[in-house]
């Protein structure tokens, strides 16, 4: 399932937003111009606000509001990963160096503020109570789960839920938030804004999921990085959490020392875990159902091109490899 195609229709809204996210992002401090720009031409899937437009695009016409909104949920994202990447000192996403690793740390927190503040500017512009209660809820609920996972870090004996916790808060949370606010400007109904929010959380829980797949499993020219960043960050994830349970003692004692650890130095031994305890496949069919639930959430919905969107979306996003 190609993203391009299931994007298709709204190509040029999409091409409208990324307008309003360059006009947005200028400022008068040439630095934060171009690490905006870095960022900006990094690429990305951009499915945040795809998000917003399809889910809008269901109940109606796309206007330059959708737009605003779209750029609104794009900034929060981008400021998220600005900070992501100097906690975790990455030195690449999606193949290229980041903000970090070229500008500095400080830099980067610093302009990942400017996008957060940047993001509230325009959303007080929309003058809607309601989608300034959601993302103002949504930004606090993400900080909770990067500090959830701060907690995690190096930690072994985190369970199965405490782990998809800090999923749901920490990248499931925009997706819910994308949809929702999708039905929210375009005024559809509380069960339909409901709808819509139940399969974003669940899409998002897929998606991160199946990276957390392809982070021991990828290919490093599709992924966009190099294979176990996360064990070598010491985070332990779900393949290695399901992996280390169903192991036998050596196996567990590998993955348990290197989630403790962090580190690359047990990597070969680790994946051979992962592999002979079926753990990818398990976290697989985990993020598939996931998906189920969510297009069975938005199954009363109309039948539309935009809805057909989302469960092509859904299929997508368990399917993928980057």
């Amino acid at each position: 399932m190609n993203l391009n195609h299931i994007q298709s229709h709204i190509a040029q809204d999409m091409q409208a937003v990324d307008t309003v996210i360059r006009r947005s992002l200028h400022s008068e401090v040439s630095l934060i111009n171009t690490i905006g720009e870095h960022i900006i031409n990094g690429g990305g899937k951009r499915l945040r606000p795809a998000l917003v437009l399809i889910s809008s695009g269901i109940f109606g016409s796309i206007q330059a509001q959708h737009h605003e909104l779209a750029a609104i949920v794009e900034f929060i994202h981008t400021a998220t990963l600005l900070h992501d990447d100097v906690v975790d000192e990455s030195a690449m996403r999606r193949g290229n160096s980041t903000a970090n690793h070229l500008f500095g740390n400080a830099a980067s927190v610093l302009v990942g503020d400017f996008l957060y503040s940047r993001a509230f500017q325009m959303m007080v512009k929309l003058q809607n109570m309601r989608v300034m209660q959601i993302l103002s809820e949504t930004t606090n609920i993400i900080a909770e789960g990067e500090v959830l996972q701060l907690l995690n870090i190096n930690n072994a004996n985190v369970a199965e839920q405490e782990y998809l916790k800090v999923i749901h808060f920490k990248t499931a949370k925009l997706f819910e938030a994308a949809t929702r606010l999708g039905a929210v400007i375009s005024n559809a109904n509380v069960q339909e804004e409901n709808a819509l929010a139940q399969y974003g959380m669940r899409i998002g829980t897929a998606f991160q999921l199946i990276d957390d797949v392809l982070d021991l499993s990828g290919d490093v020219n599709q992924i966009g990085k190099n294979l176990g960043d996360d064990l070598s960050e010491g985070k332990p994830t779900l393949p290695l959490l399901i992996a280390m349970h169903r192991g036998n003692a050596a196996e567990s004692a590998t993955i348990r020392n290197a989630i403790q650890h962090g580190g690359l130095q047990e990597l070969p031994a680790v994946l051979a875990a992962v592999k002979a305890t079926d753990a990818l496949n398990y976290v697989r069919k985990l993020a598939e159902n996931e998906a189920r639930i969510g297009v069975e959430a938005i199954a009363p919905l109309p039948n539309s091109t935009n809805k057909q969107a989302l469960v092509d979306l859904a299929e997508f996003a368990v399917k993928r490899d980057f």
